[in-house]
């Protein structure tokens, strides 16, 4: 559950808090994750992206959530490997609002 100090936080990307090197990075991990996922799973405040569990995969999961969380504050990262290596997922979540923004900017109908 998110803290009241987290309900404060702006919904709103910063992507001046990042140099144009990091800015490019950020767009093209978030475009190949996207596309590189195996399904989407909706949380009580935001959702969960699956994916192959692969090396490769978690080492760009990684590198995004390092970028992202310096824009987006008020993001909640997990990122989960489940046992045996079946599957991962990065779980975006946050407090009000978090899980519509989520959807707005990536097009994921309710």
């Amino acid at each position: 559950m998110s803290t009241s100090r987290d309900d404060q936080r702006p919904l709103a990307c910063d992507l001046s808090a990042l140099d144009p090197t990091e800015r490019a990075k950020r767009s093209a991990l978030a475009r190949e994750l996207y596309r590189m996922r195996v399904g989407i799973e909706d949380l009580p405040d935001g959702y969960a992206f699956r994916y192959p569990a692969d090396s490769s995969i978690l080492m760009k999961i990684a590198q995004f959530v390092s970028i992202e969380r310096l824009c987006c504050p008020f993001f909640t990262f997990t990122i989960e490997v489940e046992p045996a290596n079946t599957s991962m997922s990065l779980r975006l979540t946050g407090g009000d609002g978090v899980k519509r923004f989520i959807a707005g900017e990536l097009g994921i109908e309710a």
